[in-house]
């Protein structure tokens, strides 16, 4: 039973690294003078502002505009961006309006940054992303390449607190593993589909041919959404592997995490009860229970019982490894699991109690 059961782990590590194949990288690329529209939403992101214009001032694209626009802070974001802008003529700061009804706030603030954007290209970024100087010329040649009208990616992860850096990198985990990429990339079907909101390359033609932000004003999960929107009209869709060129500073505090993950993941799972039990039955099954094998392998001396655990931890370090994540995240992959249980139940109670979820002052 223990040998059918290692064989089948074996067999999802094979899988993870065969799909890998189809998960193209961002490459040296000539410049280019397509002119491109940076548009970055921030609502309280003081610990972000100076890193970022510092980051953003180093790109080498040079037919570019940066617009960002401050959603309602209330923190010392707006005084920071007027410091480290000082008199660059490639940024612009715009206020954002009041949030309408019926709209999720970075929606709306992506919206009205569209609105702004006189670009060819509309490359949404986050406000705790950096990339490297490089990126923009490398992601439109990848847009032209695969004939896309969105490229997105999920950006490396460094993470602080212990709940992070169990679930953050997962992130990669649950993509490289469940997501079939070859569909992904080369089909134009939505049912195959991943995006991540921190990091969307779109060609204007594509985005307006959408209806842009305002398709997706009531999404939580409006990248997954807008992706989706792009692909039923039509375009492809590339999802990129970028953890060499963006980086992304997601939480700072274990509430953060918390927080950000319960609004998304039950939503995420189509808000399926049902798929949040097979989830759950999978991951304990197949991810945390080859933990409890391998401590009765060790003291019972019958080693075949650590071969489950030794194979998890394999299939794990390759996609760390492919996305340029921590050399030593994957011993925590059992513990990571057991969080991931939790935070999708957790979310699911929620929206069945009919509770609100909580990010960053507003209420969803």
């Amino acid at each position: 039973m223990i040998g059918i059961y290692t064989a089948i782990l074996i067999i999802f590590t094979i899988l993870t690294v065969l799909n890998l194949a189809f998960l193209p990288r961002l490459k040296e690329a000539s410049p280019s003078n397509a002119f491109v529209s940076l548009l970055i939403p921030m609502r309280n992101e003081e610990r972000n502002v100076e890193s970022l214009i510092r980051n953003l001032k180093r790109l080498t694209h040079q037919s570019l505009e940066i617009i960002i626009l401050d959603d309602g802070s209330t923190d010392q974001t707006s005084e920071l961006l007027k410091k480290s802008i000082g008199n660059d003529p490639f940024f612009k700061v715009i206020v954002g309006k009041p949030l309408p009804e019926g709209w999720v706030g970075k929606v709306h603030a992506c919206h009205q940054l569209s609105q702004e954007a006189e670009g060819e290209y509309l490359f949404f970024l986050d406000a705790d992303v950096r990339i490297s100087p490089d990126t923009i010329e490398k992601v439109l040649a990848k847009i032209e390449r695969h004939r896309s009208g969105l490229v997105t990616g999920f950006p490396r992860f460094p993470v602080k607190p212990l709940l992070g850096k169990l679930l953050v990198p997962f992130q990669h985990f649950l993509v490289f593993f469940h997501l079939p990429l070859f569909m992904a990339n080369y089909t134009r079907l939505p049912a195959f589909t991943a995006a991540h909101g921190a990091f969307m390359f779109f060609k204007r033609e594509a985005y307006e041919s959408i209806g842009g932000h305002q398709a997706v004003r009531s999404s939580l999960l409006e990248d997954v959404h807008i992706t989706r929107l792009v692909k039923k009209k039509g375009w492809k869709a590339t999802l990129v592997n970028n953890t060499e060129d963006a980086v992304c500073h997601m939480y700072d505090t274990n509430r953060e995490v918390w927080e950000g993950f319960l609004k998304n993941i039950y939503i995420g799972l189509g808000q399926n009860p049902f798929l949040v039990g097979l989830a759950s039955l999978f991951y304990f099954a197949f991810y945390f229970i080859p933990l409890p094998l391998f401590g009765y392998g060790i003291i019972s001396l019958q080693w075949i019982y650590c071969l489950p655990l030794i194979v998890v931890w394999a299939q794990t370090f390759i996609v760390d490894r492919i996305s340029n994540q921590s050399l030593h995240h994957f011993w925590l992959m059992p513990l990571a699991s057991l969080a991931l249980i939790a935070i999708m139940c957790a979310s699911m109670v929620k929206r069945i109690r009919k509770q609100t979820y909580k990010w960053k002052g507003r209420s969803y």
